[in-house]
């Protein structure tokens, strides 16, 4: 009996190959097209408030829809303290968190701890927003807020940043808020890089009587410092772009009175939602597109600088610091 004629492929190696470089390349400039769309989006519709503002709009604190009169300084500082707060606060509290989930944790701890703080990534941001407000703002207001004015009351420098009627909604308490929501991010990634040290690395060092802080610092941080970097920019990212939970307790006011942490302030993403549904068309409208195109510019500075960052320390490697 003849054997039944093999089914042929119904594409080639070569040809199957060529189409899915197709289609990878353009999946990829189908994002950059989207991107340039997006910029250019943004552009087009702050167009009339970047020619009548220009780059002023930077350095203006006014923000007066009935004057129509408006300037973006309170909205960019407002974002830029949230989230350096925030990162002030996350970054050491996801390190400790990491090491302990990785180096110093019973076996039986680390799964449920783990899956806990990876927990807190899925709780709707308009959920810390209200808990926030009902909660820990007045927390704060008799705990931290009353003792830290009666303290330094009267201070050059630090009596100014700890001003203000203690009411416990305002730039510290937004950035608290935003270092909650970004502690499982930068936690989970660096307790996964960190979990991908070899073992014989930290072994060879614990066997010439190194301490668990001088693994960390000495073996484990070199070894997964990429990894690292990329989890706090991944937290940073969040931070930036976060609405409802800041809007909630950062007090949207549209003033820049002092440089206290307690004094209720604005953000760029809390202008954008509470203001631009009912923006009239013209420069309110385009004035918010502005404050939008000015958290893109924000964001892309923060990817370059560690892109730069990352290609540095990659040069750095092998070198005596």
């Amino acid at each position: 009996m003849t054997q039944p004629p093999a089914k042929k492929p119904l594409l080639s190696g070569t040809v199957a190959d060529k189409l899915f470089g197709w289609l990878a390349k353009g999946a990829a400039l189908l994002t950059l097209g989207l991107l340039v769309g997006i910029l250019a989006s943004l552009v087009l519709g702050a167009w009339p408030a970047i020619t009548t503002y220009g780059l002023g709009f930077f350095t203006s604190t006014t923000w007066d829809p009935v004057q129509n009169e408006y300037g973006g300084l309170v909205m960019i500082y407002g974002t830029l303290i949230t989230s350096i707060i925030a990162l002030l606060i996350a970054v050491p509290v996801s390190f400790g968190i990491a090491l302990f989930l990785t180096e110093l944790s019973p076996a039986w701890l680390k799964r449920p701890l783990g899956t806990a703080i990876e927990l807190l990534a899925a709780i709707p941001s308009i959920v810390y927003g209200m808990w926030g407000l009902m909660v820990f703002a007045p927390i704060l207001a008799k705990y931290v807020q009353q003792p830290l004015q009666a303290l330094l009351s009267g201070v050059p420098v630090l009596g100014a940043l700890v001003s203000g009627p203690p009411v416990g909604i305002g730039l510290l308490s937004a950035g608290v808020i935003l270092a909650i929501m970004i502690i499982p991010f930068i936690a989970s990634v660096m307790r996964d890089v960190f979990e991908v040290t070899p073992a014989l690395l930290k072994e060879s060092a614990y066997g010439l009587g190194a301490t668990t802080w001088e693994v960390t610092a000495k073996v484990v941080l070199p070894y997964t410092k990429t990894g690292v970097i990329g989890g706090i920019m991944l937290g940073l990212g969040r931070a930036l772009g976060e609405t409802m939970a800041v809007t909630f307790v950062i007090g949207n006011m549209n003033q820049l009175n002092s440089v206290s942490l307690f004094e209720a302030a604005n953000s760029i993403t809390s202008a954008l939602a509470n203001e631009f549904a009912e923006a009239s068309e013209g420069l309110h409208q385009a004035s918010l597109i502005y404050l939008g195109l000015v958290l893109f510019f924000i964001t892309f500075v923060v990817l370059s600088i560690s892109k730069l960052l990352l290609n540095r320390l990659k040069k750095n490697e092998g070198k005596k610091s």
